[in-house]
C-alpha cells in the first residue's frame, strides 16, 4: 500500500467518527442546519489538503474544531451574508407528544438566543461551555488574549441570560 492510501484510510475513518460532532458544533455556531453542513464540508476539504502533514493524531480533533471555527468566521465575513435578511415569519414548532418536558422548545429558545450574540461572543460561549475548552485553549483557537476570552464569555453569558430571562417573562405573560 502506498503512503497516500494509508492517509486516505485514516482520513475516511476520521470523517466517519467526527462528522456528527463537527456538525453539532457548526450548528451551534451558525444557527442554520444547512450552513452547518456547508461549514463541515469546507472544514473537511481543508483538512484533507493538510492531512498528510498532520502527525499528531491525538490532536486532530482539536485541529478540526479550529479549522471549523475559522471556516465559520470566514463565512461571517462574506459580504452577501451581511445583506441577507432573516426577518421572515417562522412557523411555530409544535412540541412532539413524546417530548412532554418541552426539550425541543428549549433547544430552539437557546438556538435563537445564541443567534442573537455577536460572532466573537458566540464563539467564546460555544467553545468554553459547549465544547468545554479551557480559557487558554479558547484563546489559542480564537487567536486572542485570555482576558478577551473571559470578557467575551461573560458578556455572551449575560446576553444569553437576558434573552432567556425575557423569553421566560414573555412565556409567563401569555
Amino acid at each position: 500500500m502506498s503512503p497516500r492510501s494509508d492517509d486516505d484510510e485514516r482520513f475516511h475513518a476520521f470523517v466517519a467518527r467526527s462528522t456528527a460532532p463537527l456538525t453539532r458544533l457548526a450548528y451551534l455556531l451558525s444557527g442554520d442546519q444547512h450552513l452547518a453542513g456547508d461549514l463541515v464540508q469546507n472544514c473537511l476539504i481543508r483538512l484533507y489538503g493538510a492531512w498528510p502533514r498532520i502527525r499528531d493524531q491525538d490532536a486532530v480533533d482539536a485541529y478540526a474544531r479550529k479549522v471549523l471555527l475559522r471556516c465559520w468566521l470566514n463565512e461571517r465575513r462574506r459580504p452577501w451574508r451581511n445583506r441577507e435578511s432573516r426577518d421572515g415569519v417562522i412557523p411555530e414548532h409544535a412540541v412532539p407528544a413524546d417530548d412532554p418536558a418541552g426539550a425541543v422548545h428549549d433547544k430552539e429558545t437557546i438556538r435563537v438566543a445564541l443567534d442573537g450574540l455577536p460572532p466573537r461572543q458566540r464563539a467564546a460561549v460555544v467553545l468554553r461551555y459547549w465544547s468545554q475548552h479551557s480559557v487558554t485553549e479558547t484563546a489559542a483557537i480564537l487567536r486572542c488574549s485570555e482576558g478577551t476570552v473571559k470578557s467575551q464569555s461573560a458578556r455572551g453569558l449575560a446576553a444569553l441570560r437576558a434573552a432567556l430571562g425575557a423569553e421566560a417573562l414573555e412565556e409567563q405573560t401569555r
